[in-house]
C-alpha cells in the first residue's frame, strides 16, 4: 500500500470529523451564542450546501493546476476554516469558518480520489479510493465520540483546535508522502474544457443520479435514526451515541469490503450492494420495535450503505475516462445532494404523521429507485458494447 494513501486518509479523517462532530456539540454552541437549536442547525446544513458547491465550482477553478499542490492548498483552506471556528466570538464567525472548511471538502475527495487511483495498479483503484475514504469512516467510529467528549469537557472550541492540528499534520503528510503529480507535457495537463467533455457521456449522468439516490436512501434513514432508536426501539437517549458507534463500525467495514469487491467486479458489486441495502432497510423498518434486530440492522445499514461509495466513485471515473477530475468532484457533490434529498423526504414522511419508521421506508424506496437506474444504465451500456462489437465485425 502506498504510504501516500495514509496522508490522504488522514486528511479525510479531519474533514469527516469537521463535518460530523458539530452534531454532538450543537447544544453547547447554541447556549454559548444564545441562538435556537434550529438556527444552530444551519451549521450543519450550511456545511452540506457548501460541500456541494465546492465539489464542482472549486474543482473547476483549480482543474489546470498540479493535483498534489491543489490538495495541499485545499488543506490550507481547511486549516483556515477550522482555525476561524476555534477563534469564533459570535455565531456568524463560526458559520463562516464552517463554510470555509466545507468548500475544500468536495474538491479534496474528488481530486484525492483521482490521485489515490493513480498511485496503484488499475486492478486496485477502487481499493485505493476506499483507503482514502477510510479516514471519513474512522472519523465516525472514533473521532466524533472523542471530539464530542473533548468539546463537552474543555469547551466546544477545543474540538476545533484539535481538528486544526490534525489538518496541519495531514498537510505535512501530503507534502512529504504523496508522489509528485506534475507533468512536463503541457498537453497532458488537464484543462477545464477537456474535463467538461466527460459530461457528454450519458453514463456519467447516470452515475451522478445513482449516487444521489443510492446514497441518499441510506442517509435519509440515518438522519432521523435517533428518534427511531428512542421512540420506536425503546433505547434510552444515553445509549444512542454508542449505537451510532456501531453504525460507524459498519461504515468502516462496508467501505473496505466494498472497495475490494468493486475492484473484482464493479457493476456486479454495485447491483448486489444496492439490492441488499434495499432489503436491509425494509427489514429494519419492519423490525424496528425489536432492540436486537435494530442493532443488527443499524450495523448492516452502515455497512451496505457505505459499501457503495468506492464503487460509485470508481464508476463515474471510469466513464469520465481521460477527464475524470471534475466528474469525480461532481460525484462528491452528488453524495451531499443525496444527503439533502434523503433528509428532506424523510422529514416529509414524519411531518405528515407516518411515524419514526417512515424515513426508513422512504430510504428503501429511494434506494430501490437508485438500483433501478443502475440496472437500466448497465443494460444500456451492455447494449452499446454489443452494437459496437457487431459494427466491428461488419467492418472487418
Amino acid at each position: 500500500m502506498p504510504v501516500g494513501l495514509l496522508a490522504l486518509a488522514l486528511g479525510g479523517f479531519g474533514i469527516g470529523l469537521t463535518e460530523f462532530v458539530i452534531m454532538g456539540l450543537l447544544p453547547e454552541v447554541a447556549a454559548d451564542f444564545g441562538v435556537t437549536e434550529s438556527v444552530a442547525g444551519y451549521l450543519i446544513s450550511g456545511y452540506a450546501l457548501s460541500v456541494a458547491v465546492g465539489g464542482v465550482a472549486l474543482t473547476a477553478a483549480v482543474i489546470r493546476f498540479d493535483r498534489k499542490r491543489v490538495l495541499m492548498a485545499l488543506m490550507v483552506l481547511f486549516i483556515g476554516g477550522n482555525l476561524l471556528s476555534a477563534l469564533s466570538v459570535n455565531y456568524e464567525m463560526l458559520l463562516a469558518g464552517r463554510i470555509l472548511a466545507a468548500l475544500c471538502h468536495g474538491a479534496f475527495f474528488g481530486i484525492g480520489a483521482v490521485v489515490a487511483a493513480d498511485m496503484v495498479a488499475p486492478a486496485k483503484r477502487a481499493g485505493a479510493i476506499a483507503m482514502m475514504f477510510a479516514g471519513l469512516t474512522i472519523a465516525n467510529v472514533l473521532g466524533v465520540p472523542f471530539g464530542t467528549f473533548l468539546g463537552q469537557q474543555l469547551g466546544w472550541r477545543s474540538t476545533f483546535w484539535a481538528i486544526t492540528v490534525i489538518g496541519v499534520i495531514a498537510l505535512a503528510g501530503i507534502a512529504i508522502l504523496v508522489p509528485d503529480t506534475r507533468t512536463d507535457d503541457p498537453a497532458a495537463a488537464p484543462s477545464l474544457r477537456t474535463e467538461f467533455t466527460a459530461f457528454r457521456s450519458p453514463q456519467v449522468w447516470f452515475s451522478i443520479i445513482i449516487t444521489i439516490l443510492g446514497f441518499g436512501g441510506m442517509f435519509g434513514a440515518f438522519t432521523y435514526i435517533a428518534y427511531t432508536l428512542t421512540d420506536v426501539s425503546g433505547f434510552a437517549s444515553a445509549t444512542v451515541p454508542w449505537l451510532l458507534v456501531l453504525f460507524g463500525a459498519g461504515l468502516f467495514i462496508g467501505n473496505y469490503a466494498g472497495g475490494k469487491a468493486a475492484d473484482r467486479s464493479l457493476s456486479t458489486t454495485l447491483i448486489a450492494v444496492l439490492a441488499t441495502l434495499t432489503v436491509v432497510l425494509i427489514v429494519f423498518a419492519i423490525t424496528a420495535g425489536s432492540q436486537v434486530m435494530t442493532i443488527i440492522s443499524l450495523i448492516l445499514m452502515g455497512a451496505f450503505g457505505f459499501a457503495t461509495v468506492p464503487g460509485l466513485q470508481m464508476r463515474i471515473m471510469n466513464y469520465a475516462s481521460t477527464a475524470p477530475t471534475l466528474a469525480s468532484g461532481a460525484n462528491i457533490a452528488a453524495f451531499n445532494v443525496g444527503n439533502a434529498l434523503g433528509a428532506w423526504v424523510g422529514g416529509l414522511t414524519i411531518g405528515v404523521g407516518l411515524g419514526y419508521t417512515s424515513p426508513i421506508w422512504a430510504g428503501a424506496a429511494i434506494t430501490l429507485l437508485g438500483l433501478s437506474v443502475l440496472l437500466f444504465a448497465t443494460s444500456r451500456h451492455q447494449h452499446s458494447v454489443r452494437l459496437g462489437d457487431a459494427a466491428t465485425l461488419v467492418h472487418h
